[in-house]
Formats: structure tokens, C-alpha cells, sequence
């Protein structure tokens, strides 16, 4: 893993995690055009912020990635119509359940690890949470970790993880930092259907724009 020659800006950071989600929850109609990207980026399902991105910043990001050797330009003969692919998570030599906890964590910022299994159903399965944490583990590791664990916010009870891959972290000084620990809670019944409910939605929007793709 490479994570400190990596340094990405928010556009290019939402270009990436879009470009892994895509190919782990739709591999159908993975790579992207820039099109299909421009919405991914402005979907307003599993993603914190929402934004509203034109061509121009999508483009412009695609292009600083792929001067990185972070993204692949793919265009077919015959055809006009150009496709993009991530090479962020071969960079990394990431696995795919790495792969989906990253850009899950670049899509929507910190998260507990409860939060990270629910929100990536969409692409891998984590039968459980330990396997999960083993997974944010192994991103952790190391002298240049790729995700960092924050401490406690106030009254909270779980730690959140951030990805690294946009330079310095910031998060509110009065976190309770006590010995790191985190106290494993199972999220609530209603927080699961959430979480299921804005993957179903996400997919539905998927399949219904492959098929106005077709018409």
C-alpha cells in the first residue's frame, strides 16, 4: 500500500469511491461513461454531502486521476462514447471487501464500524462484525495507514474510522479519546431497515437508468 503518495481532493476523492461502488454493485454496467459517472457523483442516496457536479468537474477530476495512475481511460473502436475505470484500489492492492469499506468511508465520511457493515451490503457481505473490523484492521496497519480510527465523540459509544487518502483529518478537539476503545453496539432494528432501505433505492435507481440507457 502507496497511501501517502496519494492525495486527492473532494472531487477526486467522490470520483474514485463512485467508480469502486459501481463496479462491486453493478458490475453489469461497470465501467462508466462520464454521463453514468456525473450521476453517481450527484446521487443523492449513500452519499454525504450531496453535490451537484457538471461534466467539467467530474472531468477534470478523471483527468487529475488518471495523471495519478489512480484511474483508466477505456474507449472502444467504432464507438464515441468513452468509459472510465478505477485503479485506485489495485494501487492499494485492495481486495474488494477493502475496497468497498474505503469507498464507503469516501462517499459518506466517518463512520462506526456498525454503520460500515450495514452501508455496504450494496456491494460486498460481511456475515459479521468481526469480520469488519478485521477488514478496517488491516486498512489501519502499518506507518501509512489508509484509514485512521477517531476517537469518541461526546456521548457516543462507538469510535468512528475515516479514510486518509484526503490529507489531514479534522474532528472536534472535545472528543472523548480515553484508551481508543471502542464498545461494540449492534445498531438498532430501525437503523438496519434505513440502511436497507437506502441500498434498495439505490440499486432501483441503478437498473432504471441501464434501461433508459437501452431505449
Amino acid at each position: 500500500m502507496q497511501p501517502m503518495s496519494i492525495l486527492l481532493n473532494p472531487s477526486e476523492a467522490r470520483v474514485l469511491a463512485c467508480l469502486i461502488e459501481k463496479k462491486l454493485s453493478t458490475p453489469a454496467n461497470y465501467p462508466l461513461t462520464l454521463n453514468s459517472l456525473v450521476n453517481a457523483c450527484n446521487q443523492s442516496s449513500n452519499r454525504d454531502p450531496v453535490v451537484e457536479y457538471d461534466q467539467y468537474v467530474v472531468n477534470d477530476a478523471l483527468v487529475a486521476t488518471r495523471n495519478q495512475g489512480l484511474s483508466l481511460r477505456l474507449s472502444k473502436s467504432g464507438s464515441r462514447t468513452a468509459k472510465f475505470d478505477e485503479q485506485l484500489s489495485q494501487k492499494l492492492n485492495l481486495n474488494e471487501k477493502q475496497s468497498a469499506v474505503l469507498a464507503e468511508l469516501m462517499l459518506r465520511g466517518p463512520q462506526t464500524a456498525g454503520e460500515l457493515r450495514q452501508r455496504t451490503t450494496r456491494m460486498v457481505d460481511f456475515p459479521d462484525l468481526e469480520e469488519l473490523e478485521s477488514v478496517l484492521e488491516s486498512l489501519s496497519g502499518g506507518s501509512e495507514p489508509i484509514v485512521v480510527r477517531l476517537p469518541r465523540q461526546p456521548g457516543k459509544r462507538e469510535a468512528r474510522f475515516a479514510h486518509t487518502l484526503c490529507g489531514e483529518i479534522e474532528f472536534d478537539d472535545s472528543s472523548n479519546d480515553e484508551d481508543f476503545e471502542e464498545v461494540k453496539r449492534p445498531s438498532s432494528a430501525l437503523e438496519n431497515r434505513v440502511a436497507q432501505l437506502e441500498n434498495l433505492v439505490a440499486e432501483l435507481n441503478e437498473r432504471l437508468r441501464a434501461l433508459e440507457g437501452r431505449v
